[in-house]
């Protein structure tokens, strides 16, 4: 994938294995969160599978995006240049 971006705008190695990393742990987050509630009902893991991703496409991105508009506002504010969101150094 990374490839696929313009040369000119392409992440640093490192900028772009911390980018992805935080996506793979939220993958394995919600599997392991999926085999373990699997385990507490009858249902078919499949479909729980399918509800956990679902609120996780849906109500995960909306508390996410709220989330950080808040600290955004927050950084902001008190003008905390090293916590700016996307600012690596």
């Amino acid at each position: 994938k990374r490839f696929r971006e313009p040369k000119h705008e392409r992440r640093p190695w490192r900028i772009w294995f911390l980018d992805t990393s935080k996506q793979a742990i939220g993958m394995l987050f919600i599997h392991f969160a999926n085999v373990y509630l699997s385990g507490l009902t009858e249902e078919d893991p499949c479909s729980l599978y399918l509800i956990n991703f679902l609120l996780d496409a849906t109500l995960g991105m909306l508390l996410i995006y709220i989330g950080i508009r808040a600290v955004s506002s927050i950084v902001e504010w008190q003008q905390w240049e090293s916590l700016r969101f996307g600012e690596y150094g």
